[in-house]
C-alpha cells in the first residue's frame, strides 16, 4: 500500500531539523508532545513560556526535557532585539517600547517574533491550561497575521484540513483536502476563489499530484437558484480567472464531487466532477460540519487545521486536541516552507 500523505511529511520534516515553537507550555499536552517530537526527530520543540512552570511540569509528569528547548521569556537574552524587531515590523501604528515589551509577554506574540527573527521556522498553538496561555484561535493567529503578513497576491488568511480517508480510493491515497473548516466564517465570493486556490496550490506542493478543485454547494451546474448558490457560482468563475492552470469546477453537490457516475449524470464533460481532490466549502456552518461528520461517521484522521495564506508557518491545534495531533501538526509545520 502506498504512504500516506502523513507518512510522508513525516519523513519529510524528519530531513529538515526545523526549530517549531510551542505557546501552550502549561499545559502538558505540549510539554508530552515536545517529548515525542524530539523522540520521533520531527523537529526541535522549543517551549515558549517560563522556565520554571516548565520544569516544574515537566517533573512532576515524569517528562524528560532532553533536546527540548525552552525560550524562558522573564530571561530570554535577545529580548531587546526582539523589542527593535516589532517596532521595526509594526511601524506606522502607534506602538512604543513599553507596548512591544507588553505584547512580548504573549507567548503566541513572542513565537511570532521568534520566527520573525529567523530563530524559529514557525510555530504552532495547541491546546491551552485555562489557568494559563488560554488563547482562543483570533488570539493565536493575530501575530501571525499582524507580523508574518498575508502572501503576494492573497488578502485573507485560510485553513485547510487534510482529511485522510481509510480507504485509500479517494484523492491522493486516500486524502482529500478540505477549506475553510476553521478560520473564515462566510467568505466572500472573492475570498473563497482565494481560499480555494490557496488549497489548490497546497495539494500541490505536499502531495506532487495535480488537484481537481471542487466549489460545493447545494447545487450543481444550475440545479437549482438561489443567493448562497450564486457566490459559489461566482467564486469559481473567479478562482477559475486567478489560476487558469488548475483543475477547478463547480458549483457542484459532494456526491457529485465524489462518486464518478453521479458526477458523470450531474456535471457531463467535467474534469473535476466525480474526482475531485480538494473541496471548497462555502461558508463555515458547511465546511466545519462536513469535516467533523467525515472524521466521525468515515473513520477518516482529520489533519489540521493548516492555516495558508501566511508568509510563515503558523498553526493552530483545537483545544480538545490529543498529544499525536500537536505531534503531527508539529511535522507538517516544520515542512512548511517561507514564502518571500
Amino acid at each position: 500500500m502506498a504512504e500516506t500523505i502523513i507518512e510522508v511529511l513525516r519523513a519529510k520534516a524528519r530531513t529538515l531539523s526545523r526549530k517549531v515553537c510551542l505557546t501552550e507550555s502549561d499545559d502538558i499536552r505540549n510539554i508530552q508532545a515536545a517529548r515525542k517530537i524530539v523522540d520521533m526527530k520531527y523537529a526541535i520543540p522549543i517551549l515558549v513560556g517560563e522556565r520554571a512552570t516548565i520544569e516544574k511540569l515537566a517533573h512532576e509528569n515524569k517528562v524528560d526535557l532532553t533536546g527540548v528547548e525552552i525560550a524562558d521569556i522573564p530571561t530570554f537574552p535577545k529580548m531587546d532585539e526582539y523589542v527593535k524587531l516589532i517596532l521595526e515590523l509594526r511601524k506606522g501604528k502607534g506602538l512604543d517600547e513599553k507596548s512591544a515589551r507588553d505584547l512580548l509577554k504573549d507567548t503566541c506574540f513572542f513565537a511570532a517574533t521568534m520566527v520573525c527573527a529567523h530563530d524559529a521556522h514557525g510555530y504552532v498553538s495547541g491546546g491551552g491550561n485555562a489557568k494559563g496561555y488560554n488563547h482562543n484561535t483570533g488570539q493565536k493567529i493575530k501575530p501571525a497575521l499582524q507580523l508574518f503578513k498575508t502572501t503576494q497576491g492573497i488578502t485573507t488568511a485560510s485553513t485547510f484540513f487534510i482529511m485522510q480517508m481509510p480507504d485509500h480510493k479517494w484523492g491522493y491515497h486516500g486524502a482529500i483536502f478540505y477549506a475553510d473548516c476553521a478560520l473564515v466564517i462566510n467568505p466572500t465570493a472573492e475570498q473563497m476563489a482565494e481560499i480555494a486556490v490557496c488549497t489548490a496550490r497546497n495539494f500541490q506542493s505536499l502531495t506532487h499530484d495535480e488537484p481537481r478543485v471542487a466549489m460545493i454547494s447545494c447545487s450543481t451546474k444550475g440545479s437549482a437558484k438561489d443567493p448562497i448558490i450564486e457566490k459559489v457560482v461566482q467564486a469559481t468563475a473567479l478562482a477559475q480567472k486567478m489560476a487558469p492552470d488548475l483543475l477547478i469546477d463547480g458549483e457542484m453537490q459532494f456526491d457529485a464531487a465524489l462518486i464518478s457516475w453521479i458526477g458523470e449524470k450531474k456535471a457531463p464533460g467535467s474534469k473535476v466532477a466525480g474526482h475531485a481532490n480538494v473541496l471548497i466549502f462555502p461558508d463555515l456552518n458547511c465546511a466545519n460540519s462536513i469535516y467533523k461528520a467525515t472524521e466521525r461517521l468515515a473513520g477518516a484522521m482529520a489533519i489540521g487545521p493548516i492555516t495558508q495564506g501566511i508568509r510563515r508557518p503558523f498553526n493552530d491545534v483545537s483545544r480538545g486536541c490529543s498529544v499525536e495531533d500537536i505531534v503531527d501538526v508539529t511535522a507538517i509545520t516544520a515542512t512548511c516552507e517561507w514564502i518571500d
